[in-house]
């Protein structure tokens, strides 16, 4: 939330200072100062969310991005397999229809507009690489605290 909040603030910083022909019949500056205001409340809103979590003594997820990465095949594995409830269906089916949005060629704000016309399609895959990130440094946190040696169980 914290990076999409800022992702639109400085895409509005950016209709400010580059823009001067009207963006769907508004003028730039009104849109632009909209969605500076909207990003910093969506950041704001994502900084005191990260707070509770750390306040409540929820565990974050760990690990680098390509570490991450590596573990999205193992999260998928586990999921379908049944040994890791903890990721739930509307979340897959959300990222599916993330994807499907990236993909395909129907826009709620068209490409013919400048700057904001891609807004939407960055939101959408800055949320989805976010989403993706944070779920599998959960699995790998997951991962990490679940591991049976005795078993023969061992987490990468």
């Amino acid at each position: 939330m914290i990076v999409f909040g800022a992702f639109v603030s400085l895409s509005g910083l950016l209709i400010l200072l580059l823009r001067d022909a009207p963006l769907g019949g508004l003028s730039p500056t009104p849109v632009g100062w909209v969605m500076i205001a909207l990003g910093l409340v969506a950041a704001a809103v994502g900084v005191v969310r990260y707070r509770r979590k750390r306040a409540r003594g929820v565990p974050g997820p760990i690990g680098n991005p390509i570490t991450r990465a590596k573990a999205l095949p193992r999260l998928w594995k586990a999921w379908r397999s049944g040994k890791y409830p903890q990721l739930p269906r509307n979340q897959l089916a959300m990222w599916a229809v993330a994807l499907v949005y990236l993909v395909s060629p129907i826009d709620i704000v068209p490409e013919l507009l400048p700057v904001i016309g891609v807004t939407d399609d960055a939101g959408v895959l800055v949320w989805l690489l976010s989403s993706l990130s944070v779920a599998s440094g959960t699995f790998l946190r997951w991962e990490k605290d679940h591991r049976d040696p005795a078993r023969g169980i061992e987490a990468p």
